[in-house]
């Protein structure tokens, strides 16, 4: 945990733009994320980006400090190498948000062992100098893994990243994924409702605390069925890191092509059968406010054609 006393010089200063400041190495939108998740408290009570910070305030982040820090980031010798922004498949810009429609393998921000060539990097070589506005450089307003594709949503602007994190707060938005899944499902739909240990817990908090069980729900719908694979279309009301594969995988039905979650050996048959050499997971359709209050907005990215291929090899498209 860290802990900041807020003093004269930083009075008055908004949290968001504090914390960016202070821990320069994580990602605008975690650090959104762990205010909404109430791991950044002053005074000991819930915050909000936008709060002022007065002086004397105590400012507490929970988490691993020397990752907070960037400490445990290997050390880079040379710079990353650079981006051609027109790769990225833009599905819709305006002057707050652009959804872009990520691909398999593409990290959404630099970690452990990744350096450059992220989503954020292409977003920020897109914009150039326009993607800094008032301080606030364009930031992925929520995460998709890094084998997962599909939509994903970069704030262009302060106010924006303020709207999605309240969005994504209080279950606002409605996303769906297609998934491809091992086994013939018993029903046309379902609900999983089991609550995933919270993936980010430090050991030094399992030690203190035990381990933090967060509520997750997935709904899933069969869209075709075929003799050992189902294509599934599934919408979460809870975010948590890998829900819809951890949830798939605990009911027995693991998504194909995971290599965490997955059955390994039915990877390697399905890799050999049709062809798959990646998660079968993709991010279809997003549906949420739009930060200007003019209503809601929808956005779909269409399935990618490695896996409609696969599914076709699969007898589940014609």
């Amino acid at each position: 945990m860290i802990e900041y006393r807020i003093e004269t010089d930083t009075a008055g200063m908004r949290l968001d733009k504090l914390l960016r400041k202070r821990l320069p190495t994580v990602p605008v939108s975690h650090l959104f994320k762990m205010i909404r998740t109430k791991k950044v408290r002053v005074n000991g009570k819930r915050a909000q980006p936008e709060q002022l910070l007065a002086e004397g305030d105590v400012l507490t982040i929970r988490g691993d400090e020397k990752t907070l820090r960037g400490e445990d980031r290997p050390k880079v010798d040379r710079p990353p190498p650079p981006v051609d922004p027109s790769q990225l498949v833009i599905l819709r810009e305006d002057d707050w948000l652009m959804a872009v429609n990520k691909p398999s393998g593409m990290a959404v921000h630099t970690g452990s062992g990744i350096t450059g060539g992220t989503l954020v990097d292409y977003v920020r070589a897109y914009l150039g100098p326009k993607a800094v506005r008032n301080d606030f450089t364009a930031s992925p307003a929520h995460r998709l893994d890094r084998e997962t594709s599909g939509v994903i949503l970069v704030a262009k602007r302060r106010p924006a990243m303020v709207h999605f994190t309240e969005v994504f707060t209080h279950g606002l938005s409605k996303k769906r994924y297609l998934t491809l899944v091992k086994g013939k499902m018993t029903k046309e739909s379902g609900v999983i409702d089991l609550p995933l240990s919270e993936h980010q817990q430090t050991a030094e908090s399992k030690a203190r605390r035990g381990v933090n069980m967060q509520d997750a729900l997935t709904r899933w719908k069969v869209v075709k069925q075929s003799g050992d694979a189902a294509l599934l279309s599934c919408a979460i009301e809870t975010g948590r890191t890998h829900q819809i594969r951890r949830h798939l995988a605990a009911i027995g039905h693991p998504v194909l092509g995971d290599k965490k979650y997955g059955d390994f050996a039915y990877n390697r048959d399905v890799q050999a059968r049709w062809g798959l050499k990646r998660l079968f997971l993709h991010a279809e359709r997003i549906e949420f406010p739009h930060p200007d209050g003019s209503g809601k907005v929808a956005v779909e990215a269409a399935l990618p054609p490695e896996l409609r291929d696969v599914l076709k090899r699969a007898a589940l498209l014609p």
